[in-house]
């Protein structure tokens, strides 16, 4: 669009670069101001921040720099001045991830003025945010995330991993520091990296100097206290954005004004998700008070929660595999171990939560132990390799290989993936044959 152009459409000035247009689309702290624009011909989000803060946009500049060249960190494409302000041109944006959640979940959050700004804006942002079949569809009916949640929090997760592999800090992550696009399919950008710090090398924390702590309710506890500022603050604060994700705007740590106070305390609560069993593992380890036991971004990626069918059936079945070589051996701690979560996994036993056609079928073949860890895998892993050969009555029982015979396990038997998962992680982690399920190959 060239400047002639913008000059007939919008209301503004130009510049240097950039035409900066009257309309604002967000505004920030310390008079920072969130305007539409166009840089060299492309329209940009356009932030202006007070020239008296012009420490915090060259920080801001210098973070975007090293770290824009990744599909989940929010792109920049310059920057001007004049004598009251610096304006940084960024990648024009659909809505925030906060926008997205509040406006497509209908949820009953109670409203503060900024979702009730957010409810004014509802039927344009419901037009912008069509997805490529004119739909977007974040949770299915039992309250799960979709595949599309799915992916709009692994892309957060990823952009994070991308900067702390840079060794950038973010330090305030929050679900409107999260944007979202729309080309093709909806996709996750994180933004805002004014408080942003980037490790002197080869070290692994800010120190107890670091100033500035973020944003109120999504703090990590040591930013609360002013302890040391390493990655895991990021982590604790992850964790409360993707619980916000799949709860449709809710909070691990409560309402607005008791957030802060619930997380110095250590008072999470976690019931909204307790139908999810990978979601409840993920969120007890982001945001456990000990930043030292809270995972790696890179970790996150891997996490069963992200996971698809095929993948979850692939490692019941490496699972099973990988017991088969234990039997012989006449005292496995492995083996000892997938039998001992019998009650959590399934109830201690696991025949009675399958149909009566199904058993005989398999009862055909050997003599199965229902209150066996090991019996069960081996079950899913013989019907999962012999799918073609199954009776086509059994086949339909079972569903459509992965999706289908994934759910069908995961309804009568939810916990049993995670169960397995923490068995295996703890014995097996280094394996080669099971790398893939615990070692990120990104970032």
């Amino acid at each position: 669009m060239s400047f002639s152009r913008v000059d007939e459409c919008f209301e503004g000035r130009r510049i240097g670069k950039l035409f900066l247009s009257n309309i604002e689309i967000a505004k920030g702290s310390n008079g920072t101001v969130v305007l539409e624009g166009v840089y060299g011909g492309r329209p940009v989000a356009v932030k202006r921040l007070v020239r008296a803060h012009h420490d915090v946009a060259f920080k801001e500049i210098e973070n975007l720099i090293a770290s824009d060249q990744h599909s989940n960190i929010v792109r920049w494409f310059g920057v001007e001045y004049d004598t009251d302000f610096v304006y940084i041109a960024l990648e024009r944006c659909t809505c925030s991830l906060n926008d997205l959640i509040l406006v497509c979940s209908d949820s009953s959050v109670p409203a503060s003025p900024y979702q009730t700004q957010i409810q004014n804006q509802k039927t344009e942002y419901k037009i912008s945010l069509k997805g490529i079949d004119g739909v977007v569809e974040l949770w299915k009916p039992d309250g799960c995330p979709t595949p599309q949640l799915l992916k709009i929090m692994r892309d957060v997760v990823s952009g994070l991993a991308h900067l702390h592999e840079l060794g950038i800090i973010h330090r305030d992550i929050k679900p409107q520091n999260v944007l979202i696009t729309n080309n093709r399919c909806l996709s996750a950008k994180l933004s805002d990296m004014g408080i942003s710090k980037r490790l002197p090398q080869d070290m692994s924390s800010l120190g107890h100097h670091a100033t500035g702590s973020g944003s109120s309710g999504w703090q990590a506890p040591e930013q609360l206290l002013h302890g040391r500022q390493t990655r895991a603050v990021d982590l604790f604060s992850l964790g409360c954005v993707l619980f916000f994700c799949i709860t449709k705007g809710r909070h691990p740590f409560g309402s607005h004004y008791e957030r802060d106070s619930n997380v110095i305390n250590n008072r999470v609560d976690l019931f909204l998700v307790e139908h999810i069993p990978e979601a409840v593992h993920l969120f007890s380890i982001l945001l456990d008070r000990d930043p030292e036991k809270r995972p790696r971004a890179a970790e996150v990626l891997q996490h069963p929660l992200f996971w698809s069918p095929e993948m979850r059936l692939s490692f019941l079945r490496d699972t099973s595999d990988r017991v088969e070589l234990e039997e012989r051996e006449s005292d496995s701690q492995l083996l000892r171990a997938l039998e001992s979560i019998g009650q959590a996994a399934f109830g201690g036993r696991w025949g009675n939560k399958l149909e009566a056609p199904f058993i005989m079928d398999i009862s055909r073949y050997r003599r199965y132990r229902f209150e066996s860890t090991r019996d069960l895998l081996r079950v899913i892993r013989n019907k999962l390799n012999h799918y073609m050969e199954l009776p086509r009555a059994l086949q339909e029982l079972l569903g459509s290989v992965p999706d289908g015979f994934d759910k069908y396990f995961s309804t009568r038997f939810p916990r049993l993936l995670m169960e397995v998962y923490k068995v295996m992680y703890w014995h097996c982690r280094d394996d080669d044959s099971f790398r893939k399920y615990f070692k990120s190959t990104e970032n």
